[in-house]
């Protein structure tokens, strides 16, 4: 018997619209943070996940209230005009432009959830508040690139780059759909004894985000889907970014399957 235990708020035909893609710029290796003056690179700002992991004030302090979470920091996500926050209460975006030094942010949309934590609740202001006024950009490339903002009043927002799976694999990757099944089954695999493989067969969706056709059978997944953690009893439709994986050793798969949103979920009575 199935029992539905989540229904994603935005519509599926959303979901199905199209994601802006920017290949990695060159490293220019350890060099020094850009004058504030210098203009922004838009792709190496696209090339990258950008997480908080420093914010204080004019005075030096601690900004609390943009930690709630210490182990799942803030995360800002740039497209060619779109900026998204992860991490927070709810889900936040909006336009973007770069003009000179200053990153320009339109009034920011968000979804309308309800968080039981206080500290959670309040970061949503706390990170559009300081996003939307206007506030001084600066990168900084080598190894491990980063991103400054500090806003007019003197808070410093400071964030660490990790690189997309379009940045990591070359390219924009396909989007695909797949259903996992509630249960893993066993399945062979040379290196691996007593391999539990998750169950997966795509799903399609026509522009509508209705259902088009029927799905296949099911069929075991030799490798884990990036960004996803199974629950056992629990199926799901999963909306996936997939990549070539170029190179791939000898007993690795030549593509490479990226969680992009969880489309559905709900828990399967054994």
């Amino acid at each position: 018997m199935l029992k539905p235990i989540l229904t994603l708020s935005l519509p599926l035909a959303l979901m199905l619209g199209a994601c802006s893609q920017t290949a990695p710029p060159a490293s220019t290796g350890n060099a020094e943070a850009p004058p504030a003056s210098a203009p922004v690179d838009a792709a190496a700002l696209q090339a990258y996940h950008w997480r908080l992991t420093e914010a204080h004030d004019t005075q030096g302090a601690s900004i609390d209230a943009l930690f709630p979470r210490t182990d799942t920091p803030l995360q800002l996500d740039f497209t060619a005009d779109h900026l998204a926050v992860s991490n927070a209460c709810n889900r936040i975006g909006g336009p973007y432009r770069l003009e000179a030094d200053r990153l320009q942010v339109a009034r920011l949309a968000q979804t309308m959830m309800a968080c039981a934590d206080a500290r959670l609740a309040a970061v949503d202001p706390a990170i559009s508040q300081r996003l939307e006024s206007s506030p001084r950009i600066a990168l900084q490339s080598g190894e491990v690139p980063r991103l400054s903002l500090t806003t007019d009043g003197g808070d410093t927002l400071r964030f660490e780059g990790q690189p997309t799976a379009e940045t990591r694999y070359g390219g924009p990757g396909e989007r695909v759909f797949l259903e996992v099944a509630a249960q893993r089954v066993p399945c062979s695999h040379p290196l691996i004894p007593d391999m539990q493989c998750l169950q997966m067969r795509e799903r399609r969706y026509d522009e509508q985000g209705l259902q088009s056709g029927e799905p296949g059978e099911w069929q075991p997944l030799y490798q884990e889907i990036e960004g996803y953690t199974h629950e056992p009893g629990v199926r799901n439709v999963l909306r996936l970014k997939r990549f070539q994986v170029k190179n791939p050793p000898a007993d690795g798969s030549s593509v490479a399957y990226v969680l992009d949103v969880v489309v559905e979920s709900e828990a399967v009575k054994p």
